[in-house]
């Protein structure tokens, strides 16, 4: 999702074949005059350890989930509080990918598996489903409003 969604945000272009992140990506998104650079860090076991790393010059994290993986989110749930305990004021994206598939958890589901509810109200925490197969980013709106709260949550002082 991550892969495939990084560059519709900026472009509204989407591709038919994304291979997942062994690595990093990055992209520019340009929005009435701001420029604002987007960082992809993969999700494999040997990439987290550079997380913390990239977060204390983020400006807004963002999290995808894959809403079918069941057997991932613990780890993704104990991931996810540990870099938001690094940053607790940081503002927080959730992605709920793959909503488009049948068997996808609810965003209220995901809430609950990962345990959004004990973060502190400080913090600005936005869970949105989205689905970033190369058809639904051909027609969905679902990305289009993740650029929208970003370029939103990126243009605050």
């Amino acid at each position: 999702g991550k892969s495939s969604g990084l560059p519709y945000i900026c472009s509204q272009t989407a591709r038919d074949r994304i291979a997942p992140t062994h690595g990093f990506n990055s992209a520019q998104l340009f929005v009435g005059g701001l420029e604002m650079d987007l960082l992809e860090v993969g999700g494999s076991q040997n990439l987290r350890a550079y997380w913390p790393h990239y977060l204390s010059q983020a400006h807004v994290l963002v999290f995808v989930v894959d809403s079918v993986d069941r057997s991932r989110l613990l780890t993704a749930r104990q991931e996810l509080h540990a870099l938001l305990a690094a940053e607790p004021r940081l503002p927080l994206v959730v992605l709920a990918n793959k909503q488009d598939k049948s068997d996808a958890l609810s965003a209220a589901e995901l809430r609950e598996e990962l345990a959004l509810h004990t973060l502190s109200g400080q913090r600005e925490l936005f869970l949105l489903p989205t689905s970033a197969t190369w058809a639904s980013l051909s027609t969905a709106t679902s990305v289009l409003h993740v650029k929208s709260l970003l370029v939103t949550l990126l243009s605050q002082p």
